[in-house]
């Protein structure tokens, strides 16, 4: 095997730790947020052990897991059916630019439309990460009209 080939899989209980490591870095990185890294390995935990609740997929390059996303579920009458929503996307600083994220959207999205139930993908972005949004319009996402608005129990900001 290639060690720039990029093996995409369902993230097992293994994964856990590097899971918790890269959303950390996430938030670290994109919201200057520093979580409670407690809190966030039993959230992930509980995803990789509920499948009702999500899954992760991850990325393999060179047998090191370099890159990651979850996805949540949303049911929306007005389609019925669900849309898969993109979240706690990471990809590895030094493997960025090497199409790693294109090919976890590409088998999230082979997979949404396998299902039979899902309607579409979603994804939310800080408003302020223009990158990451023109890498999800290259992708074929659009801008919605919607804003997000939460009251969020577990977290101050």
């Amino acid at each position: 095997m290639n060690d720039h080939q990029v093996i995409i899989r369902a993230a097992a209980a293994t994964d856990a730790e590097t899971i918790t490591s890269f959303n950390a870095a996430m938030a670290r990185e994109t919201e200057y947020l520093e979580l409670d890294r407690e809190r966030l390995r039993a959230g992930v935990k509980a995803l990789l052990d509920n499948h009702s609740l999500g899954f992760y997929l991850v990325a393999e390059m060179g047998g090191a897991v370099v890159g990651q996303l979850m996805i949540t579920y949303e049911w929306s009458d007005w389609r019925n059916g669900t849309f898969w929503w993109i979240q706690s996307v990471y990809v590895r600083p030094e493997d960025r630019g090497r199409g790693v994220f294109r090919q976890l959207y590409d088998a999230a999205e082979k997979m949404a439309r396998a299902s039979g139930g899902s309607c579409g993908l979603r994804l939310y972005v800080e408003g302020e990460n223009e990158r990451a949004q023109q890498v999800y319009e290259r992708m074929g996402m659009r801008p919605t009209s919607y804003r997000l608005f939460e009251t969020d129990f577990a977290m101050r900001r």
